[in-house]
């Protein structure tokens, strides 16, 4: 039997072991109480545009009785969960799927053209991460396929085989930041060429002939590669962008944006947009972080930034909107937009 063949075998799901995955998909809410705190939930329709789990839903419907919730998701069995997990909310809650980067016409065809908040944790789930059969970690053996939504677009196998040496390690440098990508891609394609390059694993024993084992304690020598790979396929930073510049339009005169982010490719991003300071002013001038106790409870946390801004009426001029910005800044904070953080 071939090696796809047994990969095939391995790997897809019967009904029984989806409902399995979809009743435990358990995810931790990052920043739950910072990210309410930065919405200030009142009356009015929120967007939570990586619905996940459902926790962030969850606490901004629990903040106040008039607040209504439409949560997206391209990963179906999220979902499914945090849809049963809101269900007591009633008609309050509306989940979507689809990429949060087509958020513009989710609520268009919703009949909405603008909401009071919209909040993005762009962390991938730890049910997705630890679900094998997803192949977004080198923790297990698994397909690589790396989709968030498995119902559609390419997979990382199908990436990998479409580009060439170069193209490979282009999105390994690009958002893995890996400086060894050119070496590392060699091997990889070399991989494929001898059949060699089916699973997780396999793609990880790529990486390692490539640039060798990890040192003790150290950060494994194919996180860069995976991680870059996944934003490649699900074109996470893309996605990001469209959000970003959507939002302008998507959201009321003095309405929110909150945006937690794992990695410095995602928060240079958010930081970039809310410098444009006609538009956006932020609530704070560095970004939170998690506490030290609730890194200590969930490690993923601990590269967790959130970044909030409140949406300007760019329709008043500068020196308005100089005021405005001041009026929202908390105390102790100046209007200096640029940090190293």
């Amino acid at each position: 039997m071939s090696r796809v063949g047994v990969a095939f075998r391995l790997w897809p799901r019967t009904f029984h072991e989806e409902e399995a995955s979809m009743s435990a998909f358990e995810h931790r809410t990052v920043m739950r109480q910072e990210t309410i705190e930065s919405l200030a939930v009142g009356e009015g329709t929120y967007v939570d545009a990586t619905l996940g789990g459902g926790g962030h839903s969850e606490a901004i419907l629990g903040a106040h009785p008039g607040a209504r919730v439409i949560g997206v998701d391209r990963d179906p069995l999220a979902l499914a969960a945090a849809s049963a997990r809101l269900d007591r909310f009633g008609a309050r809650f509306t989940a979507v799927h689809g990429a949060f980067g087509e958020l513009a016409a989710h609520l268009a065809a919703r009949g909405l053209q603008r909401v009071d908040a919209i909040v993005a944790d762009l962390g991938v789930s730890s049910p997705q991460l630890d679900d094998h059969a997803r192949g977004m970690s080198f923790r297990g053996d698994g397909p690589l396929d790396m989709r968030m939504d498995p119902t559609r677009g390419e997979t990382a196998a199908e990436l990998i085989a479409r580009l060439d040496d170069e193209a490979l390690a282009d999105v390994l440098f690009q958002y893995g930041e890996e400086r060894r990508s050119r070496r590392i891609a060699r091997c990889i394609k070399r991989a494929e060429l001898d059949g060699q390059l089916t699973t997780t694993l396999e793609l990880r024993r790529a990486v390692i002939r490539a640039v060798g084992p990890a040192r003790v304690g150290g950060v494994d020598p194919a996180t860069r590669t995976f991680q870059a790979l996944r934003i490649a396929v699900n074109r996470e930073l893309d996605e990001l962008t469209t959000l970003l510049a959507a939002a302008r339009d998507l959201l009321e005169v003095g309405g929110t944006l909150s945006v937690i982010s794992f990695h410095s490719l995602e928060d240079r991003l958010v930081k970039r947009a809310f410098a444009d300071r006609l538009a956006w002013a932020p609530l704070t001038k560095k970004p939170l972080t998690a506490s030290d106790v609730e890194q200590a409870e969930n490690p993923r946390s601990r590269s967790a930034k959130l970044r909030a801004a409140r949406r300007l009426d760019e329709s008043i001029g500068p020196m308005s909107a100089m005021r405005l910005r001041a009026g929202s800044r908390r105390d102790g904070e100046d209007d200096d937009g640029e940090d190293e953080g």
